[in-house]
Formats: structure tokens, C-alpha cells, sequence
């Protein structure tokens, strides 16, 4: 065993110089069994992806329960940026802006409150005459069928299987069990209202104060392109509501004319409410603001619902062609297209929020990304101006004229030849 072991230790201990090659290991890939460890990063990569889904989970999980809070901040914002040209106009002049802003949202609240109130009791009086008159249409609507079916329809026997029916006790039970749900979604929407009041209260009356805690976290380059955007945004936001304002007001006027012509009642609420619902409801507005003086000059006459149903669309081709391109122009500064295309993404991402604030978000943008844009002048080509270039050659006053000489020039056509007249 001796002589084994010194022998082995020789082999070891040999000089490479004597020629003596050392057993190579096994390949990695083979020394790695069953029993090998794992790599020491695998565990830390496998517990931080894990943490990312679960803070993906939480982070969409927050969202979709925060969507209605972050909605009505979104409103709010816009609504102080609308405001803020006269909350800035009024401390300019040595007022507190608390109380300036104050002064704006009271001046807002008596406007809406006055108007629902007015509209309130237009309804109302016009659904106590319909209902008054309802015996005389009745009556009026039997006559007509009687005269023209030859039936014998009388107005008692219409009554009692109207209230006899069972979808007249269905609807009946329905809207009694529906008061509740009516009432808390009431609830529901002046507390969104009051919410959307305060946020957007606090922005207004705070507002040098945020954006001194804006700018306090980010370098002075940049402290200058947030207060351009945000002077951008108060600029394109005020601008959009006063056109908009004082479009309500052309349209308003407009239709309580031909109203009066036509001797609609409540003509003076039916313009308010024409012009308010047509230009702050976009896109379908303008239809909704025409049905319900529609629905009221029918009751007068049938033929005035027509009447203003034409007034309508000829009203609103004017405007959308000739005065909203002049107003907007100077405020907004957007083309049409680009206003309708913002307005369809803003219905898509948010509903009729997104419709309302899709126009001044997109010309707030516009005008920021408008300075980081190169821009040359353009060059004198009349195929900018939509003309085509012709090559150069005669008129077409010209060509016709060498044709109808060379016509007459051929024989037959009225010219005698050289010879003299003809045979005799």
C-alpha cells in the first residue's frame, strides 16, 4: 500500500516538462445532475417578477375602482382652467382670489339654477295643458278613425281597456319599484356635482400655489415648458368655453325670432335651452336641443314642428360653415376635422366627458407641440393653392376658334373656290 501511494503521489507531484498530461474533468453540462445548485440569481429574479404582476394587479385593480374619482378631477381641472381668466382678472385688481373664485362659482350656480328652474316649470305647465287637452286629442284622434274605417270607437270604451291593460299595471309596478333606484342615482349625481365643485374650487383659488409645488421638483428648463403648457391650457380651455358661450347666445336668439313668429309658448326657455344644450352637448346637440321645441310648437300646430325642424338644420349648416370657423379660429385655433376626429376619440376613451374636454385637450396640445415643430416657407407652387400646372400653349378660346375656321374652310361648308360661283 506504501509503494502504491508514493507512487500515486509521484504522478501527481510529475513536472509538465516530463511529459506528463493531467486527467481532464468531466464536461460542466454533465457535472450539473440532479443534485446541483441552483443559480443564486434565479430566486431573486423569480420573487421581483412576481412582485411586478402582483403590483400590476394592484395598480389596475386601483384604477378601475379610482376611474369615477380620477373622471371628476379631470372635469374639475378643466373647469378651473375655464375659469381662471376671471378669477385672474378679478385678483389683478386687488380682490383675494378665494374669494374671486367664489364670486365666479355663485355667479355659475344662480346662472344653472335660474335656467333648470325656468326649464322646470316650462315642463311643467306644458305637461298640465297636454294633460288638460289629452280628452280633446282623444277625441279628435276617434272621429278620424271612426270617419275613415267606418268604426264606431267611443272614448269610454278607449279609457277603460287602456286602463284595464296589463302593461299599463306592469309599467305601473315597475316605476314603483324604480323610485328608489331613481332616487339614489339623484343622490349619486349631486354628490358627483359637488365633488367636481370643490376640486375644481381649490384649483382655481390654489392655483399659483400648485404650480409652485409643481415646479418645485423639477429643473428650471423644465419649470418653463410646464408653466407655457399650463398658460397654453388656461388660454385654449377659456377660449373654447367663451366661443362657445357666445355662439349659444347667436343661436339662442335665432330660434326665439322664429318662435315668436310662430307664437310658441315659452319661447324665451326654449332659446336658452336650444342654444346652451346645441353647443355644449357636441355633435348630437344640436338634435336634441330641436326636439323639444319640436315636441311644443306641434301642440300648437303640426305644420310648426316642420317649420322648425327646417329652421334647425338650415341654422345649423350655418354655423357649422360660416360662424363657428370665424369664432374658433381666433380662440381655438383647430380645424374642423381635427375637432370632429378629437371629439369621436374622446366619446370612445370617456363618454360624453371626453366629448367636452376631447376639443380644448387636442388644441392645448397642438399649440404646445407647435414650437418643438421646424417649419419653412412654402414654396410658390400653384399646385399649393389646388391649381394644376397646364403646359404652356393657346387658350381654349383659341383652339375652338381654329376649329370652327378650319370647318368652314372645308368644301361644302358655304365657301366658294378659286374658279368663281358655280355651274351654270
Amino acid at each position: 500500500m506504501a509503494s502504491t501511494d508514493e507512487t500515486g503521489q509521484s504522478a501527481r507531484h510529475a513536472s509538465p516538462s516530463g511529459g506528463t498530461t493531467p486527467p481532464s474533468g468531466p464536461p460542466a453540462d454533465l457535472a450539473a445532475g440532479p443534485g446541483a445548485r441552483m443559480p443564486r440569481w434565479l430566486p431573486r429574479a423569480m420573487v421581483l417578477a412576481l412582485a411586478l404582476i402582483a403590483v400590476f394587479q394592484l395598480g389596475s385593480w386601483a384604477f378601475h375602482q379610482l376611474t369615477g374619482l380620477l373622471i371628476n378631477v379631470l372635469i374639475a381641472f378643466f373647469l378651473a382652467l375655464a375659469i381662471e381668466p376671471a378669477v385672474s382678472w378679478m385678483a389683478a385688481r386687488g380682490m383675494r382670489r378665494g374669494f374671486a373664485t367664489f364670486l365666479v362659482f355663485l355667479a355659475v350656480l344662480v346662472a344653472a339654477a335660474g335656467f333648470v328652474t325656468l326649464l322646470g316649470s316650462m315642463l311643467a305647465g306644458q305637461i298640465v295643458k297636454m294633460v288638460e287637452e289629452f280628452p280633446e286629442y282623444l277625441d279628435s284622434v276617434i272621429n278620424w278613425v271612426n270617419g275613415h274605417f267606418h268604426t264606431e270607437l267611443r272614448r269610454v270604451d278607449v279609457q277603460e281597456g287602456v286602463l284595464r291593460s296589463d302593461w299599463l299595471r306592469n309599467y305601473v309596478q315597475n316605476s314603483a319599484t324604480g323610485v328608489l333606484d331613481v332616487s339614489a342615482q339623484v343622490l349619486g349625481g349631486l354628490f358627483q356635482m359637488l365633488t367636481i365643485f370643490l376640486f375644481s374650487f381649490y384649483f382655481a383659488a390654489d392655483g399659483p400655489r400648485l404650480r409652485r409645488g409643481l415646479c418645485s421638483v423639477l429643473p428650471p428648463a423644465r419649470q418653463a415648458e410646464v408653466l407655457r403648457a399650463w398658460e397654453i391650457a388656461v388660454d385654449k380651455t377659456g377660449g373654447y368655453l367663451y366661443s362657445r358661450g357666445l355662439m349659444a347666445l347667436i343661436s339662442g336668439i335665432a330660434h326665439y325670432i322664429l318662435l315668436e313668429i310662430l307664437e310658441v309658448p315659452y319661447a324665451p326657455a326654449l332659446a336658452v335651452w336650444v342654444g346652451l344644450v346645441s353647443q355644449f352637448i357636441p355633435t348630437i346637440g344640436t338634435y336634441l336641443a330641436g326636439a323639444l321645441p319640436m315636441l311644443i310648437a306641434f301642440t300648437v300646430n303640426p305644420w310648426y314642428a316642420l317649420w322648425v325642424l327646417v329652421f334647425v338644420v338650415i341654422y345649423q349648416q350655418f354655423e357649422n360653415y360660416m360662424l363657428q370657423p370665424k369664432l374658433t379660429s381666433k380662440t381655438v385655433d383647430i380645424h374642423p376635422a381635427v375637432a370632429f376626429g378629437s371629439v369621436i376619440a374622446g366619446t370612445a376613451l370617456l363618454g360624453a366627458v371626453g366629448a367636452l374636454i376631447a376639443i380644448p385637450a387636442v388644441a392645448t396640445l397642438q399649440a404646445f407641440l407647435g414650437a418643438y415643430v421646424k417649419r419653412y416657407d412654402v414654396t410658390d407652387d400653384p399646385r399649393v393653392h389646388g391649381r394644376r400646372n397646364r403646359p404652356p400653349g393657346p387658350s381654349a378660346v383659341t383652339r375652338i376658334r381654329g376649329l370652327w375656321v378650319r370647318r368652314l374652310e372645308r368644301p361644302g361648308h358655304g365657301t366658294e373656290g378659286a374658279g368663281g360661283g358655280g355651274p351654270a
